[in-house]
C-alpha cells in the first residue's frame, strides 16, 4: 500500500472507495443528493463548526453543471434520480483516475472540520479531463479541486499510475544539457537561474547539483542522470496529459 503522506503535486492516481450503505436524507435538489455519511462521527468538541452528519454529493440535475458536480468523486447506487428521502443506497468511489494539484500537511493540532477524525493531511485532486482553474466565488472549491483527507476514516485506496520527475525533490538544483541551471519545485514548476524563459522546461539529460541546499550524493546524481538519459521534458508532459486529459498548468 502506498504511503499517502508522500503524495506529490503532479502525481496521477487511481482512487477508489468501497460502496457502503447510507441513508438518503434528501433526494436530488438542484444538483445535490444528501446522505447520512457512513464514515465520520460528529465532533461534539468542535467550538466553531457544527456538522449534522449529512453530506451533500454533487450530481447531475436540472440541466445544471456546477463545479461541485464536475469534481465530485463519490457516486450512489441506485442512481440519484431514483432516490428519495428515507431510501437506503450505497455510496462509494469507483476506480477513478485523478491528478494531485495540492498537498497540505496540517500542523498539530489538526483543524476543526465538524467531524471526527480531524484531518492531518489534505490532498486536492481533479478527475481525468479537468484542469486547474478558478472556480466561482459561490463554490466551496478553489482551483485545486476536490479535497481528500487520507486517514479521516473513509477507506480510500490509492494506486500511483505516474509520478513525473520521480527522481527529483522540491528544491533540487540541476544543470541541463543546454548549460542552464534550474531549480525544481514541482514537475510543472521550474525556475531558470538565468532569468530566461522557463515555459519549455529543462533540456534533458539533467545533472543534479544540490539537494536540500547541499551537494548531492553520488547515488542521487546517478538516479537523476539515469531517469533523464532518454526522453525530454516535453515527452513527460505529453505522457502526463495522455493519462489525465488535462493541462499541467493553470
Amino acid at each position: 500500500m502506498m504511503d499517502v503522506g508522500e503524495l506529490r503535486v503532479g502525481d496521477v492516481l487511481s482512487v477508489a472507495c468501497p460502496f457502503t450503505p447510507a441513508r438518503v436524507e434528501r433526494g436530488v435538489t438542484w444538483d445535490h443528493v444528501s446522505v447520512r455519511w457512513p464514515w465520520w462521527e460528529i465532533d461534539t468538541g468542535s467550538e466553531f463548526l457544527h456538522w449534522n452528519g449529512i453530506v451533500a454529493l454533487g450530481v447531475e440535475g436540472n440541466g445544471r453543471t456546477s463545479p461541485e458536480v464536475e469534481t465530485e468523486l463519490f457516486r450512489t447506487e441506485a442512481p440519484p434520480g431514483q432516490l428519495r428521502a428515507g431510501d437506503t443506497c450505497r455510496v462509494g468511489v469507483p476506480p477513478t483516475v485523478v491528478h494531485v494539484t495540492a498537498v497540505d500537511h496540517h500542523a498539530p493540532p489538526p483543524p476543526e472540520t465538524g467531524w471526527l477524525p480531524r484531518p492531518r493531511l489534505t490532498v486536492s485532486v481533479l478527475r481525468r479531463g479537468l484542469s486547474y482553474r478558478e472556480f466561482p466565488e459561490e463554490s466551496h472549491l478553489d482551483g485545486t479541486g476536490y479535497p481528500i483527507h487520507p486517514g479521516d476514516g473513509i477507506p480510500f485506496t490509492f494506486e500511483l499510475l505516474m509520478r513525473p520527475y520521480a527522481w527529483l525533490r522540491a528544491g533540487d538544483e540541476v544543470a541541463d544539457a543546454a548549460g542552464r541551471a534550474w531549480r525544481f519545485d514541482g514537475p510543472w514548476d521550474w525556475a531558470a537561474f538565468d532569468g530566461g524563459p522557463a515555459d519549455a522546461g529543462p533540456r534533458w539529460p539533467l545533472v543534479l547539483l544540490t539537494r536540500g541546499g547541499t551537494p548531492c550524493s553520488v547515488e542521487d546524481a546517478e538516479a537523476v542522470a539515469t531517469g533523464t538519459a532518454s526522453g525530454s521534458h516535453r515527452m513527460a508532459v505529453r505522457d502526463w496529459m495522455s493519462l489525465t486529459e488535462a493541462s499541467p498548468t493553470p
